[in-house]
């Protein structure tokens, strides 16, 4: 199987590592050319300058639905001439009393091509067939959900 990897640095910054006195921005390197500081979601402390984990765990579940979707769809012949979603992570606690990312929903919109119609309901047949199929939703199971305009 294919192993995708990154590179995190955190470097102190302070002389002492004390509670609620320390940044926890970071550095994620994607690979020689893709860095993105990365830091605590604004409620827990992080600089909203930044992105966080819960937004790279919803923007990892937007993006693979996308391609999920587009390659079901050039399989389908469905001429997809856009894609747009905002995805949203929800907090919350787990059913173990844990705070966790008890939820993502999806927005996807989609046009196609002017000469093309689609039925909602096969629209929406697709988009939970490339829910279905995508890695980082199988990965989360049942905490994605899909919320079609």
């Amino acid at each position: 199987m294919t192993n995708l990897s990154i590179d995190l640095q955190w470097q102190r910054a302070e002389p002492a590592l004390q509670a609620g006195k320390y940044t926890n921005a970071h550095t994620v390197r994607y690979d020689a050319n893709h860095e993105l500081t990365v830091d605590a979601a604004p409620d827990w402390g992080g600089d909203p300058a930044n992105t966080n984990p819960e937004q790279a765990l919803a923007s990892a579940v937007s993006s693979c639905h996308m391609m999920t979707f587009l390659a079901l769809s050039a399989k389908a012949g469905w001429p997809v001439a856009s894609y747009q979603d905002r995805a949203t992570a929800h907090l919350g606690k787990n059913a173990k009393g844990q705070m966790s990312v008890s939820r993502i929903d999806l927005h996807p919109v989609v046009t196609f091509d002017d000469d093309f119609e689609v039925e909602a309901a096969k629209l929406e047949q697709m988009q939970h067939r490339a829910q279905r199929f995508c890695f980082i939703a199988n990965t989360l199971s049942d905490s994605v959900e899909i919320n079609i305009l």
